[in-house]
């Protein structure tokens, strides 16, 4: 798994704290095995400049190895938007998130992706609204009731529709 974050330039106060926040939660990704790289447009001597700057910014909120955090890297070209992309062991695009470069990435909400995105690409589940590992995940609808029961022994739940129809079906984080 891999995930890029892209930068305006280095040097940026909202990139800064994003990066040094990346850097603190390296083990967390490493966990999930997922692999981080940043880019921005500017010179390679600018990013060791910022490097050192992450490398400050990141001691004062947490001593960090920074070997862990995430490269910086020279792109062509960006926007004065910030994205992030999360990519499969199949090296196709999973997500895509973009947010304007004055709002900081909510790292919480990245790190909740990654749960899901590994969890439904392992398991034939889907997860719900606000879904947070444990929580009951939902059984993808194309898969027939009986396969359903045989690969989620703990059971199957379905919420009953006024339609009646029987699509919301959830089942315990396997």
């Amino acid at each position: 798994w891999g995930i890029l974050f892209s930068h305006p330039r280095d040097f940026t106060p909202v990139c800064t704290t994003e990066l040094g926040q990346a850097a603190k939660l390296a083990p967390e990704f490493s966990k999930r095995n997922v692999k981080m790289i940043a880019l921005s447009i500017d010179s390679v001597e600018d990013h060791l400049g910022w490097s050192k700057e992450l490398e400050g910014w990141a001691d004062a909120a947490q001593q960090q190895d920074m070997d862990s955090s995430p490269r910086l890297l020279r792109s062509l070209t960006l926007s004065p938007f910030v994205q992030v992309f999360i990519f499969g062991p199949d090296k196709k695009l999973k997500l895509s998130i973009l947010y304007p470069a004055t709002t900081g990435r909510n790292f919480d909400e990245i790190l909740r992706v990654v749960d899901s995105l590994q969890l439904t690409a392992y398991k034939k589940v889907a997860t719900p609204v606000n879904w947070k590992p444990g929580d009951s995940v939902m059984v993808i609808p194309t898969l027939p009731e009986d396969e359903a029961k045989k690969l989620f022994p703990k059971g199957i739940f379905t919420k009953e529709l006024p339609s009646g129809k029987k699509y919301l079906r959830y089942t315990p984080q396997p």
